[in-house]
């Protein structure tokens, strides 16, 4: 007689919550055969119902507590593979946040389900319903029928949203319990297609159908829409509904009619909510000698190391060097990623790499609706999609069999997350994403970050160079326009001056375009008190309010309050201010004064909202139906135009006076990008730059397109500093309503780090702009030697002090966020 074991198994499940761990639920032996890791599995936490995923599974009961079974399992295989939860339990890790933070932010919201409220028929209460009230009667009579109701079918029966106190007297009456039940929220887009009945497919029948019908005959328009599905047929291959009818102008009544009489018949089936063009692989340039030795240089790179560096100038030609290196990974059936800092950049890209691998590239960001991200999220789990293109959460794409990433402007500040949590790098955790595929990481950019330089020169990265323009084109000339010599003429800080005005007129007259560049959006940054200088600020955040124009409006950009235009001073009630400095909206207007018969456009975004946009004014530009194009950081990120020949920087004042150590790097990369946007064909690009202080080190470098003289003068500063490259830095900032609360916390954080780490803190003390969302602001930083063991050493002691301060009754309401490599 054989002995029966009962298997126990036990589940670390992720649920997208920030919690301190991940917790373990029991899987019941019904859904063992379906538990696995990367599976949505159906959990109770606090009463409350969650979609998690199996991240491991041991027969291990945990000792300390009694584990709670697992409801459901909701996949048949997993919708993740090992490798995402790796790579979400490295960024958890890494950038000091909870796993659950990260399948927030990973995963497509359909996946995460939503919980809704099902009221079940108590069996044991019987039939007698004669206490009832009529709206109570109504409900258990439905619940008697149907056993179980949801909460959208009370308020239908009752004709009544506000149903909950009568939900309460059944619940304490003891007619029903009331339960949650995850509900699956992404719906396939199905189109009715329209087919021709079996019977007509042979020419015979279909001939005797047309001339020998009389009834056919008879229905005129039924005969017109019969002939104009037969055209769509024969031109287009398969005819949907709404397309037959718009084509023929037909009704849905004559449509009816042609069914009803067995010759056409309506079939309804799941489609894809993007379109995609045909699969085909056609590459029909060829590279330059340059491009080629790149390229070969890479592949050379890519046998001893997995990350390489592409050091392009702009307008190089390192898209081209890109496609040739996608077009051999997926010869060998490999996925490649193709990351981009901003949507922005997506519209133009995506283009050129559909010319020439057309079906089998997707893309994928936060502007396509959460339907459209699960349908593209499957189409890369199944291997369907070989390219995608996208933004920094195309990251988290579930890739089978991924070779290649490509992180272009690798240097962009926009591949960090801020907020909320996983505040991770895009270009950092694509590394080690790639890792774990043994695949290969390309980082390119005109101005690489100082950190990529110094781990490419240092031998941690391969490195190559295209040191010069495609087509041998000169990169543009820089001129130098002193503001301070306009300025003694002028009392407002100037917008246009003449030099650059005249460089406008010229560049127009000849049939060509212009870019100018201002990192500010609105009408006016501020406005000012003439009498006693008083400010309009925020009432949430520490912060002068802008002026837009086209609003009407004031602006806070910090919390994105909106508040009427002031016309008396709250101070000494005057009623005459000045506007100061000036915002993209004032640009536009001041060059439609100037140059009435251009066509001028802005690019900031406030002007390009939705999800085609940015598309739309980047095809109008393309087209030359846009003369002069005003942006803020917007025009500078790799969109190519080949009939730009000027480039404006308004105000390059604001890009050099930023108090960060990076503003050095920043004002260079920006004002390399910008002007690496002029002269991309044909004639020589120019650049024209106005700031008042001449003399910044910064602009001589720009001046010269000399990266490396520039990245050596940064080097020997952070070196000097210990800053990045040569220490990591976290940033920890407290928040807070009070602000005497916040500055307590912080510097009890402060003091029980010292012990170990007093060497390495700066602060705590306010960031420059102290309140933002009525929340005070407090900033600790730490500057750590790149040693592993001292990094991981202060990550832990940030989380014990967390811990302990959040266990201090009058610092539990303070918010702490770590921000491990702060950018």
């Amino acid at each position: 007689m054989g002995l029966y074991y009962q298997i126990h198994l036990f589940a670390e499940i992720i649920i997208p919550l920030a919690l301190p761990k991940n917790y373990t639920w029991q899987v019941p032996e019904t859904l063992l055969a379906a538990a696995k890791p990367g599976c949505r599995v159906e959990v109770s936490l606090k009463n409350k119902k969650y979609a998690g995923i199996i991240k491991h599974m041991d027969t291990e009961k945990p000792s300390a507590f009694e584990p709670k079974p697992v409801l459901n399992v909701l996949d048949a295989e997993p919708v993740i593979f090992a490798q995402q939860l790796k790579l979400w339990e490295w960024i958890a890790h890494y950038y000091l946040c909870s796993e659950g933070e990260v399948m927030a932010a990973a995963m497509p919201a359909h996946f995460k389900l939503s919980s809704e409220t099902i009221l079940e028929f108590n069996e044991e209460y019987g039939e007698d319903f004669s206490s009832l009230d009529h709206n109570e009667y109504l409900v258990a009579e439905a619940m008697l029928i149907k056993k179980e109701l949801k909460l959208a079918e009370v308020q239908q029966l009752l004709d009544s949203s506000h149903v909950y106190p009568v939900i309460k007297r059944l619940i304490e009456k003891k007619i029903c319990f009331v339960w949650e039940a995850l509900k699956e929220t992404y719906t396939p887009k199905k189109e009715t297609f329209i087919l021709l009945n079996a019977e007509y497919d042979s020419e015979e029948n279909l001939s005797r159908l047309l001339n020998e019908d009389k009834k056919l005959h008879r229905a005129e328009k039924q005969m017109e829409l019969l002939l104009s599905y037969l055209h769509l047929a024969k031109t287009q291959g398969e005819v949907t509904k709404s397309g037959l009818l718009k084509k023929s102008g037909a009704t849905d009544a004559q449509l009816k009619g042609l069914i009803d009489k067995n010759i056409l018949r309506a079939e309804k089936r799941v489609i894809d909510r993007l379109k995609y063009l045909p699969r085909n692989v056609q590459i029909d340039f060829e590279l330059t000698a340059l491009q080629t030795g790149c390229l070969q240089e890479i592949f050379q790179s890519f046998t001893d190391k997995h990350v390489c560096l592409l050091h392009g100038v702009t307008s190089s030609g390192k898209t081209l060097v890109y496609i040739r290196l996608i077009e051999e990974f997926i010869k060998q059936g490999r996925q490649v990623l193709y990351l981009l800092p901003e949507i922005a950049l997506t519209s133009q890209i995506i283009r050129r790499l559909q010319k020439h691998f057309g079906g089998y590239i997707g893309i994928y960001h936060s502007k396509f609706s959460q339907n459209e991200r699960l349908e593209i999220w499957n189409k890369i789990k199944t291997g369907e999609l070989k390219i995608v293109l996208g933004a920094r959460s195309s990251l988290f794409l579930p890739f089978k069999e991924l070779g290649l990433i490509i992180v272009d402007e690798e240097h962009d500040a926009s591949y960090k997350q801020q907020a909320p949590a996983p505040r991770y790098h895009a270009r950092d955790a694509a590394v080690y994403y790639a890792s774990l595929f043994n695949a290969k990481v390309l980082l390119g950019s005109a101005t690489p970050s100082v950190e990529s330089y110094y781990n490419a020169t240092t031998g941690k990265y391969g490195l190559t160079a295209l040191n010069e323009r495609f087509g041998n084109m000169s990169l543009p000339e820089i001129e130098i326009i002193d503001t301070k010599q306009i300025l003694k003429k002028e009392k407002d800080k100037i917008i246009i001056s003449p030099q650059l005005q005249e460089a406008i007129a010229i560049s127009l007259e000849r049939n060509k375009q212009v870019i100018l560049f201002q990192n500010r959006r609105g009408y006016s940054p501020y406005q000012v008190c003439q009498v006693c200088g008083w400010i309009p600020k925020c009432r949430n955040c520490d912060v002068s309010l802008t002026y837009h124009k086209l609003l009407n409006k004031l602006q806070c950009h910090y919390c994105g309050s909106t508040y009427p235009p002031v016309n008396t001073c709250a101070a000494c009630g005057n009623h005459h201010f000045a506007q100061r400095n000036f915002g993209t909206e004032k640009i536009e207007e001041h060059l439609e004064d100037l140059f009435p018969k251009a066509r001028v456009a802005r690019m900031d975004i406030d002007s390009v909202r939705g999800k085609s946009a940015h598309d739309n004014l980047i095809q109008l530009f393309e087209q030359h139906r846009i003369d002069i194009l005003v942006g803020t950081q917007m025009v500078v990120k790799g969109l190519d135009f080949e009939n730009v020949e000027l480039v404006g920087i308004l105000d390059a004042d604001s890009i050099l006076n930023f108090a960060d150590f990076r503003v050095n790097e920043r004002a260079f990369q920006l004002m390399e990008q910008v002007s690496g946007r002029a002269g991309r064909k044909e004639a020589i690009g120019k650049v024209l730059i106005q700031v008042a202080n001449t003399k910044h080190p910064v602009l001589s470098y720009v001046q010269a397109h000399d990266y490396k003289t520039f990245f050596a003068h940064e080097l020997e500063a952070r070196q000097r500093f210990f800053y990045p490259p040569c220490s990591r830095i976290i940033l920890v900032t407290f928040k807070h309503k009070l602000k005497d609360l916040v500055e307590s916390a912080a510097h009890a954080f402060a003091i029980g780090l010292k012990p170990g780490f007093g060497k390495y803190l700066i602060g705590p003390a306010p960031p420059l702009v102290g309140r933002v969302r009525n929340q005070y602001l407090m900033e600790l930083l730490l500057k750590l030697p790149k040693d592993g063991n001292i990094i991981n050493y202060a990550k832990r002691a940030i989380q014990q002090q967390t811990a302990i301060l959040h266990n201090d009754k009058k610092f539990r309401s303070t918010v702490i966020l770590p921000d491990v490599d702060t950018v």
